[in-house]
């Protein structure tokens, strides 16, 4: 290698080269061009090679001897384009430096990737006189890049392939991967950043449970929230689960510090379809409870009328005797006769409907969330709140306490109340079709409101309507109904207290009160 740098000396030097005075600089740099972990060689203008170093024989496979005097093509594999060639040529032509990659090929027939950078080197008029190329083989690590890539490409296309919507999120809550789903949830919700709204949601509802769950990089499943949405379907459920997991840090900070960065997996299913698939067949099984207790009602609700109708005459029939009675006249006790056969035959209908009218079973005493029943008889009642067209203002307390009741009596009062309010809206002429209900509570009393902007209650006849049978609708005279009187039955027997707001004039506003202690409720029996 020496004697072939001595050789080049006076061509890459200039003459006197090998003189004393830069007899220290030609030593230092053949030993720095032997020593230096590049593979370097040295070629005339047509590439012929004149020079190789040890790394060149390493990397290459040539020895010196194999390769001195052949075209640098040697090492070139045709898997290199022709235009990677030309592009080298025309450049290092100009007197310019060249860098690229080239694919190439070990003596052994292997091949390798090239980290290639050529240059001219000119002699003392500017000429071009020789190249100097410096290569390394990057194969491994080209390769190492590219499985990485690869597998984050899988890592993307498997996440995007998934029909739910994923997110990776950092120790700051930032974003760094999500799938399409997830993107389209961003309109979707009209909530901002998804992640950040589901993660408070998360953490508000998990408490302390969340922090353990991080410290211990443990996940979990199942979490589900209902969202009110922009779009037709306005209410939308998801089931959230979440991992944690460490990975270390890459970048030169942590290169002997060993960092490590934690990370939270979040995905989120749309249940919406299961949740209304039961939620109809949880209404589909409620309508099924309550018309069987809705006919027994209504058989209830007959045979009372009737009765209420016989006492009528009956009380009639019954101060005329007095009368005759009272009179003692000989010529009446004919007269008294049949109107004491009519009250007994009255008094026998009466007796036999009485006991004819079917009792209503007891039910249990639960505690019971009145926004859950609200909710449930909403949803009873949606058919006829579409038909109507009447625009809904559901405005629950959110932690309203529960009450002690029978979950199906509050569901017949609260059903009686809003189809009340729903046929009174259907006679609003002109108003707005407005049903609004409302819930809240105080240290003793939960509330609820039920008010329609319908025609509303004259003040005259607000005492009225709790009475039996009577009705403020037309042809009120031959309508009779037990409605008001029903509903406020079961709100006595929740020791509870309905009445109808004096102060609002915009139709009928109705409020409904039960007391929070444990002994609200109280069993009546039915005959």
């Amino acid at each position: 290698m020496t004697q072939v740098i001595g050789e080049l000396a006076p061509d890459l030097f200039g003459e006197g080269s090998t003189d004393n005075g830069k007899s220290m600089l030609y030593n230092l740099f053949i030993e720095t061009v032997e020593q230096v972990p590049i593979a370097i060689s040295i070629t005339d203008k047509k590439a012929k090679i004149l020079y190789v170093n040890k790394e060149f024989s390493r990397v290459t496979g040539y020895q010196p001897q194999d390769i001195l005097g052949e075209n640098e093509s040697i090492l070139s594999d045709k898997r290199t384009p022709k235009n990677v060639y030309r592009d080298l040529w025309r450049t290092i032509s100009t007197k310019k430096i060249w860098r690229g990659i080239l694919c190439n090929r070990h003596k052994s027939g292997e091949r390798y990737l090239s980290d290639l950078t050529i240059a001219p080197m000119l002699n003392e008029a500017g000429a071009i006189s020789h190249y100097i190329g410096m290569h390394r083989d990057i194969t491994q690590p080209y390769e190492s890049e590219k499985k990485v890539i690869n597998q984050k490409l899988l890592i993307e296309s498997v996440i995007n392939s998934s029909p739910i919507a994923m997110v990776v999120l950092d120790d700051q809550d930032r974003v760094i991967l999500d799938n399409h789903n997830y993107k389209a949830l961003v309109s979707d919700l009209d909530k901002g950043e998804p992640a950040t709204y589901f993660l408070k949601l998360l953490r508000d509802e998990m408490g302390d449970l969340w922090s353990q769950l991080k410290s211990k990089e443990q996940g979990f499943n199942n979490r589900e929230f209902k969202i009110e949405s922009k779009g037709c379907h306005k209410t939308r459920w998801f089931s959230c689960a979440g991992n944690w997991f460490v990975e270390n840090e890459g970048n030169a900070d942590a290169f002997f510090d060993q960092a490590s960065k934690q990370y939270l997996i979040l995905t989120l299913t749309d249940i919406t379809r299961q949740r209304r698939q039961m939620e109809e067949l949880h209404i589909q099984t409620l309508k099924t409870l309550m018309s069987e207790d809705e006919r027994v009602r209504g058989i209830r609700e007959t045979l009372l009328g009737a009765m209420h109708q016989i006492q009528m005459p009956m009380n009639q029939i019954r101060a005329a005797e007095q009368i005759l009675r009272h009179k003692g006249e000989g010529q009446h006790a004919g007269l008294l006769q049949i109107l004491q056969q009519i009250q007994q035959s009255g008094e026998e209908a009466v007796a036999t409907m009485q006991k004819c009218i079917p009792s209503i079973s007891q039910t249990a005493v639960i505690p019971v969330n009145l926004n859950q029943i609200l909710h449930e008889v909403l949803l009873l009642s949606n058919q006829r709140i579409c038909s109507n067209d009447i625009d809904v203002h559901w405005q629950p307390l959110s932690e309203l306490p529960s009450i002690l009741g029978s979950e199906n009596r509050l569901r017949i009062l609260f059903k009686q109340l809003i189809d009340n309010a729903i046929d009174a809206i259907g006679e609003s002429n002109g108003r707005e079709l407005r049903l609004k209900i409302a819930t809240y509570s105080d240290a003793d009393l939960v509330y609820v409101c039920i008010e329609d902007t319908g025609p509303g209650i004259p003040v005259e006849k607000r005492a009225k309507v709790f009475e039996p049978f009577y009705t403020t609708r037309p042809m009120g005279g031959n309508q009779a109904g037990m409605g008001l009187v029903m509903a406020t039955e079961i709100v006595n027997q929740h020791q509870g207290f309905i009445e109808i707001d004096p102060d609002y004039d915009q139709g009928c506003r109705l409020k409904i009160r039960f007391p929070l202690h444990k002994h609200a409720f109280r069993e009546v029996e039915h005959g």
